[in-house]
């Protein structure tokens, strides 16, 4: 009996070891497509969340006032480590939610970002909702994921009507320049995110005195899109619109080349044409082509310049749009889980509730971060970029464009 009390009370000691051993790192659960037909939008992710994690962990003083860089760990924590652990979606909603459940259960996160996709953001954070755990999307726009009632999901993203106001804004100067937009075209792939983006299009460009003649919806996991890209060269739309991910923008890329058609003016929806795969492989078939972001490199000095070159010398490639979102995304949780103090989900809960950083303290284009009663940030913003020698440059707004806006030359 002895020997058994002593084996029990050495086993509780132990226990309670490993507790205190576990309140020196904060696991955060990160849910993208590792593989699949965005891997390479999620690898990228996930490679600019891990940088995130890097400035938390270590004290950069040349980072300014960047949230989360100054000092070593979570500071209101003793020094706390960060880590991350990741889980693959596949590219499948039902992936994204088996993931989310395995994090919250099995590896005990104290909070999740993700997850990309809007379609598996969708599922994955209705887990979390359900467990109680905090969930941040730093980049699936799909309108609907903040009119759900949800108490623990947050989105520090601009929402598709922001995209559609700020495209709408840049048109209108398009055409009051002699730009004839008449006929748009959209195309779109048929998942949460592309469908959710075209409704939003079709309502706002009609309110707004631009008429949408042609609609293209198509499967995300199509293998052939010339179908598509004969109907738009048959029609011959003032602009044509492209809501894709980087398997089906590529393929959309070769198509247009093959058949020798090139639109008027062109405008892509981020996601899969601002994959550095795309630019890689195909970026030269597409030279001109208009799109949005919220994260532009900016000039030597800046904090976005400075991570930038932090994340190219890391990776070999520069920092894109969407892993710029993850990034912050992953920045703006660990600042709201420093200021909460702890894990207790309900503090963390209340600490984003009450965020609000300063354009100072973001690498991205956003106002700042600062969440609505729906857990939208309310500062959100997107700049308008173009594709200038296989790089995407900053446009419009004219206060915070590099290069001014030229027509789309698609190949040389």
């Amino acid at each position: 009996m002895r020997k058994f009390a002593m084996a029990v009370t050495t086993a509780l000691v132990m226990a309670g070891a490993g507790q205190v051993l576990a309140q020196g790192t904060v696991k955060i659960g990160a849910i993208y497509p590792l593989s699949g037909n965005a891997a390479s939008a999620g690898q990228s992710s996930k490679a600019a969340i891990e940088m995130a994690v890097d400035i938390v962990n270590q004290d950069l003083l040349d980072l300014g006032d960047l949230a989360m860089a100054k000092g070593a760990g979570l500071t209101n924590m003793k020094g706390a480590k960060v880590e991350v652990v990741f889980a693959d979606n596949q590219g499948t909603p039902a992936a994204g939610q088996s993931q989310a459940l395995r994090l919250i259960t099995e590896e005990k996160v104290a909070a999740i970002v993700g997850a990309y996709q809007s379609g598996i953001t969708l599922t994955a954070s209705a887990v979390a909702e359900r467990y109680g755990i905090p969930f941040l999307t730093p980049e699936s726009v799909a309108t609907n994921l903040t009119e759900r009632g949800f108490k623990w999901f947050f989105r520090a993203t601009p929402i598709t009507s922001d995209l559609a106001a700020a495209y709408i804004d840049f048109l209108k100067e398009r055409r009051a320049a002699g730009k004839k937009i008449d006929s748009i075209a959209i195309v779109n792939e048929n998942t949460e995110y592309g469908s959710s983006i075209a409704e939003s299009l079709r309502k706002a460009f009609g309110a707004n005195g631009f008429n949408v003649t042609m609609e293209i919806p198509y499967s995300a996991n199509t293998s052939d899109v010339q179908p598509q890209v004969l109907q738009l060269k048959d029609k011959n739309p003032d602009l044509v619109i492209f809501v894709t991910y980087t398997s089906d923008a590529i393929l959309y890329a070769k198509a247009m080349r093959s058949l020798n058609y090139r639109p008027t003016m062109m405008l892509a929806d981020n996601a899969g044409f601002n994959d550095p795969a795309f630019v890689e492989q195909v970026g030269n078939l597409v030279e001109g082509v208009i799109n949005r972001s919220a994260f532009a490199p900016g000039n030597p000095g800046t904090i976005p310049h400075r991570i930038n070159e932090m994340f190219k010398a890391k990776t070999g490639r520069d920092l894109d749009d969407p892993s710029a979102r993850a990034m912050m995304g992953m920045l703006v949780m660990c600042d709201a889980i420093n200021r909460a103090g702890g894990t207790e989900p309900a503090k963390i809960q209340a600490a984003l509730k009450a965020t609000d950083l300063k354009v100072n303290q973001i690498l991205t284009g956003y106002r700042g971060v600062k969440f609505d009663e729906k857990g939208q940030n309310i500062l959100a913003f997107t700049l308008i970029t173009q594709m200038h020698d296989g790089k995407y440059v900053p446009v419009w707004p004219a206060g915070q464009a590099s290069a001014p806006v030229k027509d789309y030359v698609g190949w040389r």
